[in-house]
């Protein structure tokens, strides 16, 4: 292994050659107290920044093991130091010039979530972060001084501050780890109550605006539950928490405009991720497989039995193996449904503001004018219930202007200057005035014919594979883009990484045209648990910009794909 001095020396070497030259720098330095490792080393001043690592030992480091020891502990660790990584960039950095990246030196930047992330880890052994670094050059030429600015003056500073744990802000990685103790706590006794939901009392469910996930500050009302729907819980390091508690069935959430409809389910659709402390949302908890469902004009959908909810197409096209280049609202709902069963859920969130309305419901006027056997869609308000007492599947339905569904909830909730009322009593006398005719459905949720995922789903060029994300939304599968906008509950570029290099994973791994794309996806999530998150990318190095996304989200993405292709 080399010294910090030889380190220093090639740097001042290759000073003024071809920027080819920094390849010679790749490899392992002592700098006492932690190895640097340099993984990659970038082509161009503009090309993709160099990627690196720093490595401490736990007998410098010093992290008590008990802060580590389970995983969602240790998740809740490795976010609070990526956190501080970055922070202490801007605080002992300042930036050297050159072209291109040069210059740049960064971490992954989490946001409001807490995901498990490849930008540090940390066991009984050593702790390391993973970072880029843009190499500085002038044009084409070598800066080979700025360059050992950042390895032997800024970085020293940001990792003596960051990853030796008496150097630290010892207090606040305990409240961050407590933090994570209390949700996971919380969510296991959802499972056990029998709720699907809770949220606290006092929390700050409104956001800064709509292009930022922070918690509004000024005029925010804090949430408080009608007493009827009220509960207390005892978690480990919080104490007693009061707030709602969201039973398993079927509850709607109604109110007039702009009185925090879509709001509370935005909370609840987020809130399948622990939040950080000062987020607002930190005691905010649903059911971990809970899925945003929404109708998706223009989805690619391969053989997906939509039959439960749309039959006898007047083009007799096959609804039971269904298959279209361009869905409708209401044919994209329905598989957005099916799939989401298909990978394991139990509760779906609506908002009737994102849905097909013809999906949806239809109301008396219309089922006299326009005959059952005239049409092919089964609306859902027919098959919620069916749902939840055939297959134990909640639903959350953000309810603007159908009051037909007051016929089939077990809880009402309205919303009124963001303050949660229960209104079932009232709900329910409502609809006793009102003769409601809807016909009983028999069909089985269970697609009993596995969609069995191809080969031939993963076309390659003259060149191979080639996989890339454009930020949050799009995955470039060579030059076809698979569109991911409309699966609200991925919250990371990170995320979108990762299904990126699963995807490549699973093409060069794992199909063989005899697994269902749903047991494709569970064995990557046995693979990550057995193995980590890094077992997915092919880098050499580290892949320090990975976040796990959900199955539902794993699974979201293969489904939206337009050359996937199943038997």
């Amino acid at each position: 292994m080399h010294s910090q001095k030889d380190l220093q020396n090639k740097l001042f070497q290759i000073d003024g050659k071809g920027y080819k030259a920094y390849k010679s720098i790749r490899g392992q330095y002592n700098f006492g107290d932690y190895i640097l490792s340099i993984d990659s080393v970038q082509g161009d001043p503009f090309a993709s920044p160099s990627k690196a690592r720093v490595i401490v030992s736990q007998d410098k480091a010093r992290f008590p093991q008990n802060l580590f020891d389970k995983s969602h502990k240790n998740i809740a660790v490795c976010d609070f130091l990526t956190r501080l990584f970055s922070k202490n960039i801007n605080k002992y950095y300042d930036k050297v010039s050159g072209s291109g990246k040069s210059g740049l030196l960064t971490v992954d930047r989490p946001g409001q979530e807490i995901l498990k992330r490849t930008s540090v880890v940390i066991n009984e052994n050593s702790v390391e972060a993973r970072f880029e670094v843009g190499l500085p050059a002038a044009g084409r030429k070598i800066l080979g001084k700025n360059a050992n600015i950042i390895f032997s003056k800024a970085l020293p500073k940001i990792v003596e501050n960051t990853l030796f744990y008496n150097n630290i802000d010892t207090s606040a990685l305990q409240k961050h780890v407590e933090l994570a103790v209390d949700q996971n706590h919380l969510r296991n006794l959802l499972k056990e109550k029998g709720y699907i939901a809770f949220i606290a009392n006092g929390s700050v469910l409104p956001r800064e605006s709509g292009v930022s996930d922070k918690p509004l500050i000024k005029g925010a009302v804090p949430f408080k539950s009608p007493e009827s729907l009220e509960v207390e819980f005892n978690l480990p390091n919080r104490g007693k928490i009061k707030g709602m508690a969201i039973p398993e069935g079927i509850t709607l959430i109604v109110g007039g405009g702009y009185h925090g409809k879509s709001t509370l389910l935005r909370a609840l659709e987020r809130s399948v991720y622990d939040h950080i402390i000062g987020d607002g949302r930190e005691y905010v908890a649903t059911r971990e497989n809970a899925v945003k469902i929404r109708a998706e004009d223009g989805r690619r959908v391969e053989k997906v039995n939509i039959s439960p909810f749309i039959n006898n197409l007047p083009n007799g096209q096959d609804t039971i193996r269904f298959s279209t280049e361009n869905a409708s609202g209401s044919t994209s709902q329905a598989a957005n449904i099916i799939e989401a069963l298909e990978i394991g859920t139990d509760l779906l969130l609506i908002d009737e503001d994102t849905c097909a309305t013809n999906f949806m419901v239809r109301d008396k006027m219309m089922q006299q004018l326009v005959s059952k056997d005239k049409e092919p869609i089964t609306p859902f308000i027919n098959r919620v219930r069916d749902l939840y007492e055939k297959n134990g599947i909640s639903t959350i339905i953000v309810v603007g202007s159908s009051g037909d569904y007051f016929d089939v909830a077990d809880n009402v909730i309205m919303m009124d200057e963001y303050i949660p009322y229960d209104v079932t009593s009232r709900a329910k006398e409502i609809i006793t005035k009102f003769k409601v005719n809807r016909s009983n459905t028999n069909n089985d949720f269970i697609n009993e014919s596995p969609r069995i995922l191809l080969k031939s789903s993963f076309p390659r060029t003259s060149k191979g594979v080639k996989i890339r994300t454009k930020g949050l939304n799009t995955i470039m599968y060579n030059r076809t883009p698979i569109d991911l906008k409309y699966l609200e509950q991925l919250v990371d570029t990170s995320q979108t990484n990762c299904i990126s290099v699963a995807i490549e994973y699973i093409q060069k791994n794992l199909v063989n045209d005899t697994m269902t794309i749903t047991q494709i996806v569970n064995k990557i999530y046995e693979i990550i648990d057995e193995k980590g998150l890094d077992e997915l990318s092919s880098f050499s190095g580290h892949p320090g910009n990975l976040a796990l996304p959900r199955k539902h989200e794993m699974i979201g993405a293969l489904n939206r794909f337009r050359h996937l292709n199943i038997k």
